[in-house]
């Protein structure tokens, strides 16, 4: 759960930049966020969760 948790304010960190800095219009941004939540309760909510926890696990393993 926590890297549910660290994805979101992570992602949400970047959406704020983004508005802030390259000019992604609050609407965009709201309309990402709908189709998140879609997308959430859609058959391919699994998968993007898997992709999501693959992705996670491989920059765990990346060593400085």
């Amino acid at each position: 759960m926590s890297v549910s948790i660290s994805a979101v304010v992570l992602l949400l960190i970047v959406v704020i930049l983004l508005i802030r800095k390259s000019g992604l219009r609050p609407a965009h941004a709201v309309a990402s966020i709908l189709l998140g939540f879609y997308l959430a309760g859609s058959r391919f909510a699994p998968i993007i969760q898997d992709l999501a926890l693959n992705a996670a696990q491989m920059i765990a393993k990346v060593r400085f």
